[in-house]
């Protein structure tokens, strides 16, 4: 762990880093020059060859252009090679390992352009030694200048393939991340709204049918006691059904491990709802025709169980007195079609969900999921229609 605070901490505080390394080879190099006799010339050229290394990784091109214009005024005025001269091969390999690939095979071509100039200037002629170095020596030289040179290219394009497969690694690291974070937040809001369609479903069922069942037994209780009490019975069942529902729920959402997770309602429930609806006071008719030529799954099932259930809760809040419900499964071809309709006030007296669009909202996610299609509108001559259709999940 401390190794590797310590390399974040110098790859991210790269001049710092760099200043501080130009700044100990500056000494270094300002150490030989000081006994010579043109000690301060030769110092001062040293800085400048040595200083624009402390940007070799900031501005790598920066660097270069400011290095190469002083090795060749350097050149031009014949003044000798110096041991700041080592600026060049290191800026060579800071070009090949962060500047732009032009600046790279730039810095290479004049690298080792500039290793021939000073060769024939200083080695082969006479201008400092008075002799003629000979044709050999002055090639052997130009290959060895010419390999550090290639080397410390070579090496510096190996960092920057390193460098780019690195950065690559982490862009798809943080791009993971981010796809990872879209992912649990659009879970997040899938259940949410499977949470919220569930406990409208519970709720909203039960405490219609408890409304309507309890308004009922406070004017029957005046008349005959004993109605009163087979609707308080009624009133109670539908209570603890519902507490059963919630129960299950919040044990799902709280991952106890001890709740019952029995199976959810089906088409096979469709005949105990539809009871208790009948004993909540709704005049109801069952059509079923068709034949199924496949099983829905047990999703779909649950989706046409809850469209039923709030069809018909629906009728019960707002399709008033004396109102006739036809519930329909029409087994065809491609799928299941379900209608809930009633002859009621319908959607212009009362609309079907006055609550904020809940009831009609969460059928129509329902039926979405199975690439089915919702229609809930009014009738024209009155009442109500809710008109769902489930394809067949084919293999």
């Amino acid at each position: 762990m401390v190794m590797h605070k310590i390399y974040e901490w110098f790859r991210t505080h790269r001049f710092v880093v760099d200043f501080a390394a130009m700044a100990l080879l500056w000494l270094f190099t300002a150490f030989i020059q000081y006994s010579s006799a043109s000690g301060l010339t030769s110092i001062a050229v040293s800085t400048f060859l040595v200083f624009p290394l402390a940007w070799r990784r900031t501005k790598p091109v920066f660097a270069g252009a400011a290095i190469a214009a002083v090795a060749v005024i350097q050149w031009a005025v014949a003044y000798p090679p110096l041991p700041a001269n080592v600026a060049v091969i290191l800026v060579v390999y800071s070009l090949a390992a962060y500047a732009p690939r032009w600046a790279s095979l730039s810095g290479l071509v004049l690298a080792l352009l500039g290793s021939v100039m000073v060769v024939t200037r200083y080695y082969m002629s006479d201008t400092f030694t008075g002799e003629i170095a000979s044709l050999p020596l002055t090639a052997l030289l130009i290959f060895l200048v010419w390999f550090l040179v290639l080397f410390s290219w070579t090496f510096g394009d190996l960092t920057r393939t390193r460098r780019l497969r690195e950065q690559g690694l982490e862009d798809r690291a943080r791009r993971l991340e981010i796809e990872q974070q879209q992912e649990r937040a659009l879970a997040a809001s899938d259940e949410r709204a499977h949470i919220a369609r569930e406990m409208h479903d519970i709720v909203a069922h039960s405490l219609s049918v408890i409304i309507t069942q309890a308004d009922g037994a406070r004017y029957a209780a005046q008349q005959d006691p004993a109605i009163a009490t087979n609707t308080l019975k009624t009133i109670s069942d539908t209570g603890r059904t519902s507490l059963r529902e919630m129960r299950r729920l919040l044990g799902v959402l709280r991952g106890d491990e001890e709740t019952s997770f029995r199976p959810l309602p089906g088409l096979v429930d469709l005949d105990e709802l539809l009871l208790g609806f009948r004993s909540a006071g709704i005049s109801l008719e069952y059509n079923h025709s068709g034949q199924a030529r496949r099983e829905l799954p047990p999703g779909a099932e649950l989706t046409v169980y809850r469209t039923i259930q709030e069809g018909l809760t629906n009728v019960l809040k707002h399709a008033g007195p004396h109102a006739h419900t036809v519930v329909g499964l029409d087994w065809q071809a491609r799928g299941l079609q379900v209608s809930v309709q009633d002859d009621g006030r319908g959607a212009a007296a009362d609309p079907p969900d006055s609550g904020g669009g809940n009831g009609i909202r969460g059928m129509a996610e329902r039926v979405k999921l199975y690439d089915g299609t919702l229609e809930a509108k009014a009738q024209p001559g009155g009442g109500f229609r809710i008109l769902a259709f489930i394809p067949y999940t084919e293999a």
